[in-house]
């Protein structure tokens, strides 16, 4: 899930699960069998005072008040609005806010293991695709937006819902789309053997650039998928995810066998030595009109001064390209001893235009609150990839998820390195999410 940045680094994913989810550390989360999202940075080891217990990574800085105390889990991407939202929350309230930075990727074990001890925060930062996790194993409460969830993008709040119920309060939204240089490519056709032939006219190295690597990326070759109809999992006729896989069958023969063309015993387009510094360096350089990719390579691309656009991801397989759709937010305790105070502080003071937007400049991903979304989108690449956003696909927050990153990545990476039997090959991993379900 990044990469990007400091951040998806770190959805991922958690997609890595998730969210914030960077693509790169989407990616690594995928490798190592972790749900999406995006990733972010933390500082060196000090005390959380929360638990009482030493935390790598993490700091603490307190908002000053008389009252009772809120504890926060935040990553330095949110410190620095979250400051601002309790600064001004302890001055209306008398009550303090101790924000907590911790590495993003740290955070939902921690989570997970402290709030039943009684020791977690009362609020956490983390990705949707957490959720079915979190509640699962009791640890989140749910949140009470009232008139406040008119404010936020449906999607993103239909993200952090389970069984009609929300969890969570919704700041941003990622996913990957074409990122162009305009300076090489006009467009961006919509199909992928238009764009590829586009790309070869440009004359450079690469016609197009995917981040794969030797276990393969199936967060960021998602929507190449779902274009020949073979989404991971059935959603039901609530629009959510049910644990049935859909990604078997002849639709993901199919993709299977693309994957086996394209690749490094086809035309060579795939190749699994390609991983997110490679790709994102030669995008840099100018050796490729095109490149998957997310908001978290947007800052790199240009201080290279190369002039961008973001379209949406041609169709390899004739249907709709869709990405995944991450969404970063913040997460109520179980366990928080504060719940009243704590909601007061998420609905009243983080879910405002201000601090939205703060976050949003942080990270420069799409704002979940509708009207800082519409100032976002005077930016035209922030404007490209919500256009993208609104076909792409929530990423899964079921806790089954857990079980298809596993095979998934690296069935991707064998057949992009080549095999005489594409389809044995998928729907041998598709028997063996099966049997982990």
């Amino acid at each position: 899930m990044s990469h990007g940045c400091g951040e998806l680094n770190d959805s991922v994913h958690t997609i890595n699960t998730s969210g914030d989810r960077d693509a790169k550390g989407i990616a690594l989360a995928t490798a190592a069998g972790l749900a999406l999202t995006l990733a972010a940075c933390g500082n060196d080891s000090t005390t959380d005072k929360t638990s009482g217990a030493t935390t790598d990574k993490s700091t603490t800085t307190t908002a000053e008040g008389d009252g009772i105390t809120i504890t926060v889990w935040t990553d330095t991407n949110r410190q620095a609005a979250l400051e601002e939202a309790a600064e001004a929350y302890e001055e209306a309230t008398g009550n303090k806010v101790e924000l907590v930075t911790k590495e993003f990727n740290d955070i939902r074990a921690d989570f997970l293991a402290q709030v039943p001890t009684g020791e977690g925060p009362d609020i956490t930062v983390g990705a949707h695709d957490w959720l079915g996790e979190l509640v699962a194993n009791g640890v989140v409460a749910p949140l009470e937006l009232g008139d406040k969830a008119d404010e936020f993008n449906e999607k993103a709040l239909t993200a952090f819902t389970n069984d009609g119920q929300v969890y969570g309060l919704p700041y941003a939204m990622e996913n990957v789309a074409i990122i162009r240089n305009t300076a090489l490519a006009d467009s961006t056709p919509d199909t992928f053997d238009e764009m590829i032939e586009k790309g070869k006219a440009a004359g450079t190295e690469y016609p197009f650039l995917i981040q794969t690597g030797a276990e393969g990326d199936p967060y960021t070759y998602y929507a190449l998928q779902t274009s020949f109809g073979a989404p991971v999992f059935e959603l039901d006729d609530d629009g959510e995810y049910n644990t049935t896989l859909a990604l078997g069958g002849e639709n993901g023969q199919k993709f299977a066998q693309w994957l086996n063309d394209q690749g490094e015993a086809g035309t060579g387009v795939l190749d699994t030595n390609m991983t997110y510094d490679i790709a994102v360096d030669a995008f840099k350089n100018g050796n490729a009109p095109y490149i998957v990719g997310g908001p978290w390579m947007v800052a790199d691309f240009e201080e290279a001064g190369i002039d961008i656009a973001v379209d949406p991801i041609p169709s390899a397989g004739g249907e709709t390209a869709q990405p995944f759709v991450g969404v970063q937010g913040f997460y109520l305790s179980a366990q928080a001893q504060n719940q009243l105070a704590a909601t007061d502080f998420l609905v009243n003071y983080v879910a405002t235009e201000d601090v939205q937007q703060i976050i949003y400049e942080a990270g420069n991903r799409l704002p979940a609150m509708t009207a800082v979304a519409e100032k976002a989108a005077e930016n035209p690449v922030t404007a490209g990839f919500a256009e993208v956003a609104a076909d792409g696909a929530l990423m899964p927050s079921i806790p089954e998820m857990s079980a298809v990153w596993n095979y998934w990545g690296s069935t991707e990476a064998q057949l992009v390195k080549g095999s005489d039997d594409p389809a044995g090959v998928w729907d041998k991993m598709v028997s063996d999410i099966e049997g982990d379900l």
